[in-house]
């Protein structure tokens, strides 16, 4: 059954809060027919997850406010607000967030990572995330985690 159209207004949409971060869905795989996902990100200074990988979406990062610092391979691209950075599936990636708090789009195509940041705040709260949790609920979404869990991440 197709999705049907739809507006949110500033501050509007599901907020998941993941501790050290929150996360806004903007458009679910429900609201879009999985066509894709879009999520605002609001992230405090120096905060950042490990490298990893998008074995089955795309993921695109548009920055709203602040700067991130953006890894892809080993290049290390600076993103102020007004970046865009486009990361096709398969890419080794990560970012950090620069020197104060910052927020940004994540559009994952086809629709992705919903569930991921669902199962991690549930595993936040249960206090039961650890590197080895992390890479479970990771893999369930199809992402790989190629690197040791930042502190402050889960």
């Amino acid at each position: 059954m197709p999705s049907d159209p739809f507006a949110l207004q500033p501050g509007e949409g599901r907020s998941i809060d993941l501790g050290g971060f929150m996360m806004t869905v903007k458009a679910s795989a429900e609201s879009t027919d999985g066509a894709f996902t879009l999520l605002e990100a609001t992230e405090p200074a120096h905060f950042g997850p490990p490298m990893h990988i998008h074995r089955d979406a795309a993921e695109a990062f548009y920055v709203l406010e602040g700067e991130y610092v953006i890894f892809i391979d080993d290049e290390e691209i600076p993103c102020p607000a007004g970046s865009f950075v486009y990361i096709p599936a398969g890419a080794t990636h990560g970012f950090r967030v620069g020197d104060r708090p910052s927020k940004k789009l994540n559009l994952y195509v086809p629709q992705a990572m919903v569930g991921y940041f669902d199962e991690l705040a549930a595993a936040i709260t249960s206090g039961n995330v650890g590197d080895d949790e992390l890479g479970a609920i990771a893999e369930r979404y199809g992402m790989e985690v190629l690197g040791p869990v930042p502190e402050g991440y889960a």
